[in-house]
């Protein structure tokens, strides 16, 4: 966890994770927005350091398991639209909202947990106080190119 000697970046650099490139916007729509003090980020998918998607449907192509591994992928996607946007994880001073949208089957109940993957990815950059904000966790019918998970999220600047 985030100690009070280390920064988020810091953070970040611990935990051996690779972000992959910053996606790029495949619709009529800004992927990052700041509003005064606050930084929107639209909804991310699961881009690969390769830039390919993870896909597949929770319940039917993957297990509740990987669904939670690719909500992690889409928090690093998400970290790297705000390397590339801001430069430093340190100019967000918390994380606000996230609203996590998970790909599944009808009978699929355990949606929270899948958005953890992502949420506590958040709690090890910014800490337990400022990497946990409100959410929601919901199911979906389907997601844009099959994706198990997307996710977007909303900022505090320092």
């Amino acid at each position: 966890m985030m100690s009070a000697t280390t920064s988020p970046d810091q953070n970040f650099e611990k935990l051996g994770l690779t972000l992959p490139p910053a996606p790029t916007p495949l619709g009529v729509y800004k992927p990052f927005l700041i509003v005064g003090n606050f930084v929107y980020v639209s909804g991310h998918g699961t881009v690969k350091e390769d830039k390919s998607l993870i896909i597949g449907r929770i319940g039917k192509d993957m297990t509740m398991e990987e669904g939670k591994l690719a909500a992690q992928q889409v928090g690093l996607a998400i970290l790297a639209t705000l390397k590339q946007n801001l430069g430093s994880f340190n100019k967000i001073k918390r994380v606000i909202k996230v609203l996590g949208m998970v790909n599944c089957t009808s009978d699929f109940e355990r949606h929270p947990y899948v958005i953890n993957g992502c949420s506590e990815l958040f709690a090890k950059v910014w800490g337990e106080e400022n990497g946990v904000g409100v959410r929601s966790a919901v199911g979906m019918g389907s997601l844009p190119d099959n994706i198990p998970v997307e996710i977007e999220a909303m900022f505090e600047l320092v």
